[in-house]
């Protein structure tokens, strides 16, 4: 049922979220232990937020029944409608990287200090994010009326699941779900900002920096090599790697190949 064998990891990812939730949920520690759960939790809805990046440029399941389930699944992992994901970054980040129609345009945020840029991007951009999701949406409900239909059909699960966790036990919503669903949501558009601010959008290698790292490579899924991908946006992530070295490396600058994300947000 899988495209590629790879994405063994990405439903072992998924099932590790909603497993960590539940035994979170169901044994409700003390708060000496809720807030470690929390942060992992958190971490787990960010990396199951990269799945979704994965999921809208190149689909998991070969087929299309599957592929619908599963976005309603992730929608519930991360918080956000997994087809709202096409508008602003599909159709606008992937498109116009980086000039005024990319609404996640970095130098929107221009702190002197990339931690605050870090921090603050995602607040920054979301607006126009918004307000793109909604505009799409709108459009098209008649011109593409499954791709509409599935939209609505994560937001109610969406908002159906929060009411009921909710109505249960509104602490443990908040502590296990919702807080962990903004944090991934904040990581997801924030990530944006380290992998190309300061680099050319002109230039047909050196547009996106490039996180080489072996162990943050794993984890997320190979999402450091970013200019690859966005070369080739339709390349599975597993093959990113080997094509990053063959396509990418002999050309784009040292500079935009770089082992540590954090130094260079702590810059």
């Amino acid at each position: 049922m899988l495209r590629y064998k790879a994405d063994l990891r990405t439903l072992a990812f998924v099932s590790f979220y909603f497993g960590l939730v539940a035994f979170a949920w169901v044994i409700h520690p003390t708060w000496l232990v809720r807030v470690p759960f929390m942060i992992a939790i958190a971490v787990m809805s960010f990396f199951c937020a990269v799945i979704t990046h994965n999921t809208v440029h190149v689909p998991v399941f070969n087929h299309v029944l599957l592929n619908r389930i599963f976005q309603v699944v992730l929608t519930l992992s991360y918080g956000h409608p997994v087809s709202a994901y096409v508008p602003g970054h599909n159709l606008s980040h992937h498109v116009h990287t980086q000039t005024r129609k990319d609404i996640m345009r970095t130098y929107k945020a221009r702190f002197r200090w990339n931690l605050l840029n870090q921090i603050f991007f995602t607040a920054i951009v979301s607006g126009a994010i918004t307000r793109a999701e909604w505009q799409y949406a709108k459009a098209m409900r008649l011109e593409r009326p499954r791709w509409f239909h599935q939209l609505i059909l994560e937001t109610v699960a969406l908002i159906g699941v929060y009411a009921v966790l909710f109505l249960l036990d509104w602490q443990k919503a908040l502590l296990y779900v919702w807080v962990p669903h903004l944090y991934a949501a904040w990581g997801i558009v924030g990530i944006n900002f380290v992998q190309h601010d300061g680099c050319d959008p002109s230039s047909l290698y050196n547009h996106s920096r490039n996180f080489m790292g072996k162990w943050v490579n794993w984890w997320t899924f190979n999402n450091g090599f970013h200019g690859m991908h966005h070369i080739k946006p339709g390349l599975h992530w597993s093959l990113l790697p080997e094509t990053h070295q063959r396509v990418l490396g002999p050309h784009i600058h040292p500079a935009l190949e770089q082992r540590s994300l954090f130094l260079y947000v702590w810059r």
